[in-house]
Formats: C-alpha cells, sequence, structure tokens
C-alpha cells in the first residue's frame, strides 16, 4: 500500500470533516470557540469624544489668555456646563468633553492659581481628544466567521456591546489507551510492562488546547471488549482518538473493529515518521484517528493531525496547522522516503526563529520535551538540510 503525503491527508480532513452545529452562548463562555457569525458592534468606538488625557477642556482659540475653571469632567461624571469664551473645565483621561470646548490642554503645560489657569503652550483645535466614533462606528463588523475567540477579542468584542455570540460547539473527545502492556504510574509493573506516557499525553494535550477533560478509557488487547469500547466512545463523542492497535501485528484490531461498527476508512498509513500507521476514518460525522502507540509519535499525530481535524469540526477558517517558517541552526539527515517531523530547540535570534535538533529522536522516546519547542517538517528527499536553510515549524 503507497503512503500518503502529509499534505494529502491534510487536504482529506478538508474534505471529510465537517462542522459542528452552532448555538449562542453568553460573551464571557466563548472564548476559544470558533465564531459562527461576523458580530457588528452596537455602539461607536469611543461612544462620545472624550479627553486622552488628565487635563482642561477648553476653547483653542483662547491661545494663552488666563481661563476661568467652572466645572468638572471625570469618566463616568460628564460635566454639565458649556465651555465659552476665557472659560475652561478639569478633565479627567476618558472624561467626556465638554459642550463648547474644542481641545484639551494637558496637566504638564497648565499653570493653575485657584480656578484659574494659564497655558504655557498653546494647543490645536483637537489636540488630546478621543473623537467619538474614530475607532470604529455602530454596525462595524468587528471579526469573521471562522475566527477564534482570544482574549483579545473577547475585549474588544465586551467594549463594542456584544454579550452573546454564535459559535460553533466545542467537539467532545473521547481516547481510547490499547495496550496490555501499558499500566498507569503509580500501579505496579508486571514482566514486559511498561509505564503508559499516552493516556496523560492526550489528556494534557486536549486540555491545553482549551477541550476540557477528554473521557479516557483503557482497553485490552482483546477484540471484544475494543469493540464495546470504541462503539461507545462513538456514541457519545465528536472525535475518538486510539493509541496503538493500528498497524499490521496480531493484535492491531483497530482498523477491523472500525470497519465492523461502520467507520468509513478515509485513509491509513502517512508518508511520515514518526506515526507512519495512521488511520483517519470517518462515521455520521464522528472522526476517528487511531495513532501509533509510540508516545512520540503520538505527540506528532496530535500537533498535526488532530489539530486539522478539530479545526475542521470547530468551523475554524484558513488552514491548520498553522505552520510557521524558521532556518535550522545545525546539518540535519534527510530520509529520502518518509517526511520527518522533529522536535527541536526554538531560539528568536535576530527576530529570525532558529530552530537546533534535539538528540533521542526514535518514536519511542520523549525525554526531549523537557527542552523541546518546536515540531520541524523536513520534507523527503535524498540530500541532507544544511544549517541556515528554511524550514517549516510547529509550536508544541
Amino acid at each position: 500500500m503507497a503512503l500518503l503525503p502529509i499534505e494529502q491527508a491534510l487536504d482529506h480532513y478538508r474534505t471529510a470533516v465537517r462542522a459542528l452545529p452552532t448555538h449562542r452562548v453568553p460573551l464571557e463562555l466563548a472564548l476559544g470557540a470558533v465564531l459562527a457569525e461576523s458580530p457588528t458592534a452596537r455602539i461607536a468606538l469611543p461612544r462620545f469624544t472624550q479627553s486622552a488625557v488628565d487635563g482642561y477642556a477648553l476653547r483653542a482659540e483662547d491661545g494663552l489668555a488666563p481661563l476661568a475653571l467652572i466645572g468638572t469632567a471625570a469618566a463616568g461624571n460628564p460635566a454639565t456646563v458649556t465651555v465659552g469664551p476665557g472659560q475652561a473645565v478639569r478633565i479627567l483621561t476618558g472624561g467626556m468633553l465638554p459642550d463648547g470646548a474644542n481641545a484639551v490642554a494637558r496637566q504638564e503645560i497648565v499653570e493653575r492659581t485657584g480656578e484659574c489657569i494659564v497655558l504655557r503652550e498653546r494647543v490645536r483645535p483637537g489636540e488630546a481628544i478621543r473623537h467619538e466614533g474614530e475607532e470604529l462606528r455602530a454596525g462595524t463588523i468587528i471579526a469573521r466567521s471562522g475566527q477564534r475567540v482570544t482574549a483579545g477579542l473577547l475585549a474588544a468584542l465586551a467594549m463594542a456591546g456584544i454579550d452573546s455570540l454564535e459559535v460553533h460547539r466545542r467537539p467532545r473527545v473521547a481516547v481510547l489507551v490499547t495496550g496490555d502492556e501499558v499500566v498507569r504510574v503509580g500501579e505496579p509493573l508486571g514482566p514486559g510492562q511498561v509505564y503508559d506516557a499516552n493516556g496523560p499525553l492526550l489528556r494534557a494535550w486536549f486540555v491545553e488546547h482549551g477541550y476540557g477533560e477528554p473521557v479516557v478509557a483503557y482497553v485490552r488487547d482483546d477484540e471484544s471488549a475494543l469493540e464495546e469500547a470504541m462503539s461507545a466512545a462513538l456514541d457519545s463523542a465528536d472525535l475518538v482518538v486510539t493509541s496503538g492497535g493500528v498497524s499490521v501485528g496480531d493484535r492491531d484490531f483497530i482498523p477491523a473493529v472500525a470497519d465492523r461498527l461502520g467507520v468509513r476508512k478515509v485513509f491509513w498509513k502517512v508518508a511520515q515518521k514518526p506515526g507512519k500507521p495512521l488511520w483517519f476514518g470517518m462515521r455520521d460525522g464522528k472522526a476517528l484517528l487511531g495513532m501509533p502507540g509510540n508516545p512520540a509519535a503520538v505527540l506528532v499525530c496530535l500537533a498535526v493531525h488532530a489539530r486539522a481535524v478539530l479545526a475542521r469540526l470547530e468551523g475554524e477558517d484558513g488552514t491548520q496547522p498553522a505552520w510557521r517558517s524558521g532556518v535550522l541552526k545545525t546539518d540535519v539527515e534527510a530520509d529520502s522516503e518518509r517526511d520527518r517531523l522533529l522536535r527541536m530547540r526554538l531560539d528568536m535570534v535576530d527576530g529570525v526563529a532558529t530552530l537546533e535538533l534535539l538528540p533521542r529522536q526514535d518514536s519511542h522516546m520523549l525525554s526531549n520535551l523537557a527542552s523541546a519547542h518546536a515540531l520541524v517538517w523536513l520534507p523527503s528527499r535524498t540530500t541532507a538540510f544544511a544549517t541556515g536553510e528554511r524550514v517549516a515549524w510547529l509550536s508544541i
């Protein structure tokens, strides 16, 4: 069976996976969700013309003449007077500009004696003023459908008076960790057994990326037990991720069990290292990603493939995962048959991402994650990658 290039696997996600239904949520619950609408400002920003500094609201045409103070304007407490010739109002940052004033003199250029002020410098009309609607008018589109809600965007929406949003439902995730040899950390190890890294890795990755606690089940190498667990997972989750059991060994039951449960295979085996035996299928809008059992391969498949599937389920616009550009700090060997996905240390040098290969890259090794910042994609070729060569990378 020919191996599928990574680019084609990502294309399959774009065509096979459909966005989940939408619902309206309060603004404060929308963080991390993907917009299913293009929200517009309900008010102008700023809502009213206001002072940009602490100072004095006045008429610029009065020049350097002495001015009489006739009131005070603070944020939330406008002055109730109109500024006329020879008059000024003490104003604080964010205070509404009183009628009649057309400039604000910052307090550093003003001498005050009792209820009279004198400017040491002239001010221009409009100086130190934030004009109503200068940032945006009511009805202006603030964000676009398909955009993920960040903390900054949430704040911008709140300031524009938006209190709820139509967003795509966040995916429900289920994880199946397979293998008789894996034992949860803290429990005694028997002969031939190892501590499980995949369960903690998968759980932590989904939590870290904002998907909450996935349902994690441990399944022994038994076809009937796997079928029962997978059936339950497909019934309850939008994305089912399995670790182990997807290759061609006597106990690699994932492909056969998925087929029996009506999961349509989209592809199996990708031209990447690590993570070649990756299996992907769909059933009634539910996605199944069968990942290899080696933990480094699981991490790679999460960063590249799970990220792409989740983006499609959430209706996220643009290409995901979003690869960045950097340069290699050292020469790196290539693979003539499969693309390599390598863990590297990232440093910023004069604004350029510089990537250094870490040791211990085999698929069963994870210890270099203590120093790894990036996953680097090196396409298959016969010649080595040279120091200074540009490559694509993801943050991990």
